[in-house]
């Protein structure tokens, strides 16, 4: 189960965060492959402190030994004894810590395994509407804070927790009325860290939240800074940003005044219970109960608490800091399984993955409503009454209905805001319909002829060059491909002479720090790696949107050589594609107005002729066929 994100004032609708029930479940699903790990180091560890109490009744019996007058030889025993306990206590620590620490390692990895996973298989319109400063906070920040307790906080928190209880149950060896007095001090402790815990879950969350949208400012800022100084907003966004870190920094100090009041606290429960144990060692003593070393253990015993039970209750404030990035983590996590909240009602077919939401009772929610693959003799794509909103009041499409038969090129055009790039996403299996039906190539069965591994792939304008060699980029898309496959893809494409005219050819280092590729050359790639991938269905999004004019053409040939012998729908932001497709399709405001060939289309005076008098219009020498 999650809960909504606090929006703060950028009007992004953060992603979800997991209540504590079910951050404290998928905590325990991740510890659970590792429960014969978790077992033996807690065991050594109570091992480890159980020898670790003997050295307040050996210094005990040397205080008794000096108090009484004996010889000097009676302190060699306790000696020898103190130096055999610190030698093993050591070891045994060493080694119980070592299997926790290896223990939080290993769900570490296993939190950031599946984040990165669920993450990655998000609905794009959900992280559009969550805005990228949040997950990277998520990815980054709250990563940080939970990796940081899972090094640090966690040993110590499990070895602190041992050595109170055992040292409790020792003062009670001695004597009970021991325990008793040094029990006064728990009712301030209790005290002290249920103030800090009701307080501090709620700021530290807050804070994250803050710091998410104090970096989702910044990375609007910078990376539309052209645009920021193109129209002299300087000003304005540097006032946000400000803004934003104010209140960052605010959530911060309160932290920091939370952290000072709960220290000033638990120095209180010290000196109450110290006192406690003291006076009734006196009275123990005076009436002959107990000896004087016997006293000296048990306050030795109570002083030996002021480090775990402060490590422990301190070890809250990264407790619950970490908690409150792992419910964010794990929030995201369940967003990927669960249908998002909003979407059709119990009974009303829907496609693709869903969001978050309430499962159908006595079902868990799938990862993904199948897509059927289907022979080649039936239609390559269908889809039926397919609706989409995101969000109440906002439609996006109206009960779209469209067959791409084997083979056929499709072309989507329309105005901006018509709907083309979602349609193209849901039939593409990457966005999730309000309503209806998308049947494509996927799921089980037999693919389409020359359908390869991958039954869809999708290329939009917003293409990333990973960092590593130029090879390492295309293998993405099958890692098995030889050289000659990606020298084969690339000439497909038309990018194979440029390919091998960089400084160490396929083994140039591309991306982040190495080449770089400008947008032609970088989609040229893309079109690539989706020859590599060998797609029953191929959908382009914009694909040479971004080249320009100057390199438009060469896109168009490439994008053309690589749909040839699939079944594609292109979403055309020039009509030229359009005119190479099979079939025109256009919508506006959400619905399919015309569908047929560009030539008759062209001169059926209808909104396609209008969009492709406009855009002709507005060259020099308009293509025409």
């Amino acid at each position: 189960m999650t809960t909504d994100s606090p929006t703060p004032d950028t009007g992004a609708e953060l992603l979800p965060i997991a209540t504590p029930a079910r951050t404290r479940a998928a905590l325990r699903t991740l510890i659970r492959p590792d429960r014969g790990l978790a077992l033996t180091g807690l065991g050594i560890l109570v091992g480890a402190t159980v020898v670790g109490l003997l050295v307040q009744p050996l210094l005990g019996r040397i205080v008794d030994i000096v108090a009484d007058g004996r010889p000097a030889g009676d302190l060699t025993l306790p000696v020898v004894l103190l130096v055999a306990v610190a030698v093993v206590q050591g070891l045994t620590t060493m080694l119980g810590l070592t299997r926790i620490a290896r223990l939080g390692e290993t769900v570490l990895a296993r939190l950031r395994e599946r984040f990165v996973e669920r993450a990655l298989n998000l609905p794009a319109d959900r992280l559009e509407r969550a805005g990228a400063g949040d997950l990277t906070a998520r990815v980054t920040g709250d990563v940080a804070r939970v990796a940081e307790a899972v090094r640090s906080a966690l040993p110590e928190m499990a070895r602190s927790v041992l050595a109170i209880l055992l040292t409790l149950g020792a003062l009670a060896l001695l004597d009970v009325r021991f325990l008793l007095a040094a029990l006064l001090a728990v009712p301030v402790q209790l005290l002290t860290a249920r103030w800090y815990v009701r307080r501090a879950l709620t700021l530290y969350a807050d804070q994250r939240v803050a710091n998410g949208a104090q970096q989702q400012q910044l990375l609007e800022t910078i990376g539309g800074a052209v645009t920021v100084r193109g129209h002299r907003l300087e000003e304005q966004h540097t006032e946000r940003s400000a803004g934003r870190s104010r209140k960052a920094v605010d959530f911060t100090m309160r932290s920091v005044n939370l952290v000072l009041g709960f220290y000033g606290r638990l120095h209180i429960a010290e000196y109450i219970g110290l006192a406690a144990v003291l006076i009734a060692g006196f009275w123990l003593v005076r009436d002959g109960a107990v000896s004087i070393g016997t006293a000296t253990a048990a306050a030795l015993y109570f002083h030996s608490l002021f480090g775990p039970v402060n490590a422990a209750l301190v070890l809250l404030d990264d407790a619950q800091s970490a908690a409150a990035g792992l419910a964010r983590l794990v929030g995201v996590t369940d967003l990927a399984e669960q249908p998002e909240a909003g979407k059709p009602e119990a009974g009303k077919p829907t496609a693709g993955k869903p969001e978050v939401g309430k499962p159908e009772a006595g079902k868990a929610a799938p990862a993904s409503v199948p897509r059927q693959r289907i022979a080649s003799s039936e239609a390559a794509v269908t889809v039926h009454a397919v609706s989409h909103a995101y969000g109440p009041g906002r439609p996006v499409l109206h009960e779209v209905s469209l067959t791409l038969e084997p083979g056929e090129h499709v072309a989507l055009v329309g105005t901006s805001g018509a709907g083309k790039s979602t349609l193209a996403r849901i039939v593409a299996g990457v966005q999730q319909p309000t309503a209806g039906t998308v049947t494509s190539p996927g799921g089980e069965g037999s693919a389409p002829a020359g359908a390869g591994e991958h039954p869809v792939v999708l290329v939009t304008q917003e293409v990333h060059v990973f960092t590593g060699t130029l090879a390492e980029d295309l293998r993405l898309a099958r890692p098995e491909a030889t050289d000659a496959d990606l020298r084969a893809a690339l000439a497909t494409v038309h990018a194979l002479d440029w390919a091998e005219a960089l400084p160490d050819g396929l083994a140039t280092v591309v991306g982040e720090g190495g080449h770089r590729l400008d947008p032609a050359r970088a989609q040229q790639l893309a079109l690539a790696r989706l020859v590599l991938a060998d797609p029953a269905l191929a959908v382009l999004d914009e694909a040479t949107a971004e080249a320009g004019s100057a390199g438009a053409r060469v896109l168009e040939r490439s994008a053309e050589a690589a749909l040839d012998g699939r079944t594609a729908l292109v979403v055309a932001h020039r009509l030229t594609q359009a005119v190479a497709a099979d079939r025109v399709v256009v919508l506006e405001a959400g619905r399919v107005v015309e569908s047929g060939p560009h030539d008759e289309l062209r001169d059926a005076d209808g909104p396609y002729a209008a969009l492709w008098r406009a855009w002709s219009g507005s060259r020099t020498a308009a293509p025409h066929p």
